[in-house]
């Protein structure tokens, strides 16, 4: 029997400044402290992405990284992206365009290559 991953969703505040940010990461931060911790950081609020909300974004990534887990964004607007992107951290983060396709995401596994079946057909001479 396959367990479901608990996948925990935050929506990003429309108002994001100051106290907002702070309350906000330790909101996710707490959900940040568990084994292999599944974060959707739903982000639809907002229009623009600046140094301090990509600065947030990497601080979750890193927490949920330091427990074997993964943050990842849904509904990101084109303006937040290029944000994103500019700095670089868009290499680091995956993207849905909803909250459930990046819940589904989670759930999905992942078949990993046979390693002995691999390295028995690398050692096979040429036909």
């Amino acid at each position: 029997m396959i367990r479901e991953k608990t996948v925990i969703v935050r929506h990003f505040p429309e108002a994001f400044t100051g106290w907002a940010r702070k309350r906000f990461f330790n909101e996710v931060k707490g959900h940040l402290d568990m084994d292999r911790p599944c974060v959707v950081l739903e982000c639809s609020q907002l229009a623009q992405m600046d140094k301090h909300i990509v600065l947030m974004l990497l601080r979750c990534l890193e927490e949920a990284m330091k427990r074997n887990g993964d943050v990842r964004l849904a509904a990101v607007s084109p303006q937040a992206k290029a944000a994103l992107k500019s700095t670089g951290a868009d290499i680091l983060f995956r993207f849905f365009e909803t909250s459930e396709d990046a819940i589904a995401s989670f759930q999905r596994r992942t078949i990993l290559p046979n390693s002995r079946n691999d390295s028995a057909q690398a050692s096979k001479p040429a036909a």
